[in-house]
């Protein structure tokens, strides 16, 4: 009876099993495709009339939708990446829920469903990396019989993305249009197979991977959206100012700059230039020393020294901005490739691409908020550390690296920040360090600087190898920094969970910067390594204060 079996299976509860290609080919047939709740959204999202396309409008977050209907066991959720606006940190997070969209009002919506839904019981998401949000991808997840979450992009091989989802009740998808993701597109569904054993064994574990740590990505974007208030005004003002082209060529690069910068020496050295090659969308100066972006189309802004950065050396560069309203900002980083033997055509839009190359990469990518006029310098230290000052005031370390080869310095300028000048160099004078390895006795580099470069660094990606070697070596310093602050009583925050104090320094290359009970899991991973500096854990020994 063709009506029976229909019957039985269109009355099958969501979260049952199909058993059958066929059977599951029916279920599809008789189900609607899943579409986004029209009334469980985030204040900044807009529906189409279908409801099968979500775009969100002002901001960064405030994305949180769910689909209409519960989600099939194997049933695929495939969303298409519409629209994807570089510029902020994070991209879109996605999971289940177990509760009915339909029954939460739009007060219980919060502004992220990472950390503040995944912190309630009954909701399960993570976000997806970004290198996978590329405009026009596809993304599918579903979830199986035993609670995993699996994902795959554009039909290629599975990811194992979660485990243990409650899946003895019906399942809601939740999807939260975040960051860089502005507008995505629910398609049809179809069904998974099945995940044999061997299969299983070859996915990608993504679960076993470092999540990116939410709260530093919204810290970021809330700085990012000010800094756009903040620009925007200072547009208006400009707007105002006669004679004033919109022509970036006739606009001079870091104007009104400080001719007396507080903290710049007197005498700086000026043989270190841009390199010619660089990005599509960067424009020089004749002299090759001031960077400046397209106003309309920023994307491709990688630009580099023409030669390495000496042992000891202090780089001064000065950013600017005319007010655009734009998002994003500077990013910094050191490689050991030559700028020489890469062309334009090689260069990414994200230069966190550049770590899958063979040559050394390191990347920094989210600077606190900065004025037009700021005056930012950068050392490598002879132990691999990488110090940093904004205006003369040391601001600590960045990253650690390898010394052990010359390296170049790079940077991508975007949004806000819109030029680049080099102001010169200056080889700095030895000075006595202390056994801490911070220049001049102080906590140069405290547990909690260290934690805040952390949170807010993409240096850390499982495919840029950074070493820090040990070095008896006093390292130089700048004489132009001011003394930082008097560290605080607290050991920072774990740079793992962010969450307990920092009471564990790891062997060989002596970073403190974890818990105990963070510090014991990371050892127990394979080819496990430093947060900061990327080097094998041989150990981690636990700190006990007086």
């Amino acid at each position: 009876d063709t009506s029976h079996q229909a019957r039985s299976v269109s009355s099958r509860p969501y979260y049952s099993l199909p058993n059958s290609s066929h059977e599951r080919r029916s279920v599809l047939a008789l189900t609607e495709p899943p579409r986004f709740h029209s009334q469980a959204k985030g204040k900044n999202v807009r529906l189409d009339a279908h409801s099968r396309k979500a775009t969100r409008r002002n901001s960064f977050c405030n994305g949180v939708t769910f689909t209409n209907r519960p989600i099939h066991l194997y049933e695929k959720v495939r969303l298409k990446l519409v629209a994807v606006h570089h510029g902020w940190s994070g991209a879109l997070r996605f999971g289940f829920t177990i509760h009915d969209p339909s029954q939460m009002s739009s007060e219980e919506i919060p502004k992220y469903a990472c950390p503040d839904l995944v912190t309630r019981p009954g909701y399960w998401a993570k976000a997806l990396p970004e290198r996978f949000a590329v405009r026009d991808n596809i993304l599918a997840f579903w979830v199986d019989r035993h609670g995993r979450v699996f994902y795959s992009i554009n039909d290629e091989e599975p990811i194992l993305f979660h485990c243990g989802i409650k899946v003895s009740g019906p399942l809601w998808a939740l999807i939260d249009v975040y960051g860089i993701t502005h507008e995505v597109q629910i398609l049809d569904s179809v069904f998974a197979e099945t995940m044999s054993t061997a299969r299983l064994s070859t996915a990608r574990l993504s679960t076993c991977l470092p999540q990116s740590n939410h709260d530093s990505a919204n810290f970021n974007n809330n700085e990012l959206e000010n800094n756009q208030v903040v620009a925007k005004i200072a547009n208006l003002n400009l707007s105002r100012v006669p004679g004033l082209g919109t022509d970036n060529h006739i606009i001079p690069c870091c104007p009104n700059r400080r001719q007396h910068a507080q903290g710049v020496p007197a005498f700086l050295d000026t043989d270190l230039r841009f390199h010619p090659t660089r990005g599509p969308d960067i424009t020089f100066s004749q002299d090759r020393m001031v960077a400046c972006t397209n106003w309309q189309e920023s994307n491709r802004t990688l630009v580099f020294s023409d030669r390495p950065l000496h042992i000891g050396e202090s780089l001064f560069v000065e950013v600017g901005h005319l007010g655009l309203p734009y998002y994003g900002a500077l990013s910094f980083g050191i490689t050991s490739c030559d700028p020489s033997t890469l062309r334009t055509n090689e260069l990414p839009a994200d230069p966190d691409f550049l770590l899958d190359r063979k040559e050394y990469w390191v990347v920094y990518r989210a600077f606190p908020v900065l004025n037009s006029g700021d005056i930012l310098s950068f050392m490598v230290l002879p132990n691999g550390e990488v110090h940093h000052g904004v205006n003369g005031a040391s601001r600590g370390m960045l990253m650690c690296v390898d010394t052990s080869q010359s390296l170049w310095v790079f940077f991508t300028i975007h949004g806000v920040i819109n030029q680049l000048k080099i102001l010169g160099t200056v080889q700095s004078s030895p000075v006595t360090v202390s056994p801490s390895g911070s220049p001049g006795g102080s906590q140069y580099d405290s547990d909690s600087d260290m934690a805040f470069s952390v949170n807010r660094s993409s240096s850390a990606s499982e495919s840029s190898l950074v070493t820090a070697p040990s070095s008896p070596l006093s390292p130089p310093i700048s004489p132009v920094f001011s003394p930082p602050e008097p560290p605080s009583s607290k050991n920072g925050e774990c740079t793992v969970c962010f969450d307990s104090e920092v009471d564990t320094v790891i062997y060989t290359c002596g970073h403190m910067c974890l818990c105990n009970t963070c510090g014991l899991k990371l050892k127990k991973q394979l080819n496990a390594c430093c947060p900061i500096c990327r080097r094998v854990i041989k150990d981690v020994i636990k700190i006990y204060r007086p």
